[in-house]
């Protein structure tokens, strides 16, 4: 049987996250270099992702609705994350069709449609993954949430990099559509397993957002999330305008992104095993501090390269352990539910960070908005006896 097999299931998650990374890399990192061929304003292109982005930030009433609803009857996440996939697919195919400069705000609003599809399949994705993953294997689906979405980013990274070059943007979004529907089939003869009673949906569950661990580690994920969204926005219309690199060199540059994202994410999982969360979380944020710092510095892109390794290294720890740690806090009554609030909390962080780094870069300059999120690192410090001050593993 499908369900049971370990291997199926795994290339399921891993596949869904890799669609969710594709779309991801192209908003938070490579959209700015579209807009900005149209000679849209980093400022209007910050505003536009922040809008974009706000789906994410709902997501806690599409876990409510997957965790109360066994839509026609066909499961609490299946058939979410079908019509999700489709929705995504749908304005991606629509979006090169609308002109950026007189129909902007339709474009963001197809971008808006496009992303609540993906937050829609997103949540239901990490609520089955819930569902259905034994407390044992929840490192391996760390890691698999992490670098699944990285490999996404990696390869839209790399085919933006080389169709944008040659002016076809309108292959740019046929490609973000396929790697969409790429997961589908799979998804189609899964066939979800019935909700046990005892994880049936309860009020009462919400209790936990009271408890001062999980608050202070939901400001955890809003501030690195500020840091890392925030940041890599800026990285390839830093890297373009102050070095003059191809819009093909721009994708290169955030697939070794991506690469440092997966090492981050893979070895996350186990760094949080053999160090503990608390570790884990101070050396993500030791080095991204160093290495956003160390971009506001650079004289040439050639050393952006390792720079941009190392910070995605950090971001892919960051996310892995964030992940793990929101898993551990989350009451199963209220699975989607709960973890979607705690990465809504986490894409808020994002969305306001691309918000002010827009911004902060028309004001300021790139180099002191990187040195202002390479300093909001240090704001995690205080949160970190808070979440895992009484934890076993600290």
């Amino acid at each position: 049987m499908l369900n049971s097999n370990k291997f199926f299931r795994y290339s399921m998650f891993s596949l869904l996250y890799f669609a969710q990374g594709s779309i991801i890399g192209y908003f938070t990192a490579l959209n700015a270099l579209y807009l900005l061929s149209f000679d849209v304003p980093m400022t209007k292109i910050g505003m536009f992702a922040a809008i974009a982005l706000i789906p994410f930030m709902l997501k806690i009433f599409l876990g409510m609705l997957s965790d109360k609803v066994n839509l026609f009857g066909l499961g609490h996440r299946k058939p979410y994350i079908i019509i999700g996939l489709l929705l995504q697919a749908g304005g991606q195919l629509v979006f090169p069709f609308i002109d950026p400069v007189s129909q902007f705000p339709l474009l963001t609003a197809v971008a808006f449609l496009s992303l609540t599809g993906m937050s829609l399949y997103d949540t239901c994705t990490d609520g089955l993954a819930l569902d259905t993953t034994p407390h044992v294997e929840v490192g391996m689906v760390e890691g698999i949430m992490v670098s699944g979405r990285a490999a996404g980013i990696v390869i839209i990274a790399i085919t933006v990099g080389i169709l944008s070059q040659q002016a076809n943007w309108m292959a740019v979004f046929i490609a973000l559509a396929v790697i969409t529907l790429v997961p589908l089939p799979m998804i189609l003869f899964y066939k979800e397993p019935k909700q046990p009673k005892d994880r049936s949906f309860d009020w009462s569950a919400f209790k936990a957002f009271g408890k001062k661990s999980v608050i202070a580690l939901a400001f955890l994920g809003l501030i690195s999330t500020m840091v890392t969204g925030g940041a890599n926005q800026l990285v390839n219309p830093f890297l373009k305008d102050t070095f003059g690199i191809s819009y093909m060199m721009a994708g290169f540059f955030t697939a070794f992104w991506g690469v440092g994202v997966i090492l981050g994410g893979l070895t996350g999982g186990r760094l949080t095993d053999r160090l503990g969360h608390r570790r884990s979380v101070i050396i993500a944020m030791a080095i991204s501090l160093i290495t956003i710092l160390l971009l506001s510095v650079i004289s040439g892109h050639k050393i952006a390269w390792p720079i941009l390794l190392f910070f995605g290294i950090s971001y892919g720890l960051y996310e892995a352990v964030y992940f793990g740690a929101s898993m551990d806090m989350t009451d199963k009554r209220i699975a989607a539910s709960m973890y979607a609030i705690m990465m809504a909390i986490a894409n808020t962080g994002s969305g306001l960070g691309m918000a002010i780094g827009g911004k902060l870069s028309d004001s300021i300059g790139y180099r002191w908005t990187f040195v202002f999120f390479a300093g909001l690192n240090l704001l995690i410090i205080p949160l970190l006896p808070v979440i895992f001050g009484k934890r076993k593993r600290g």
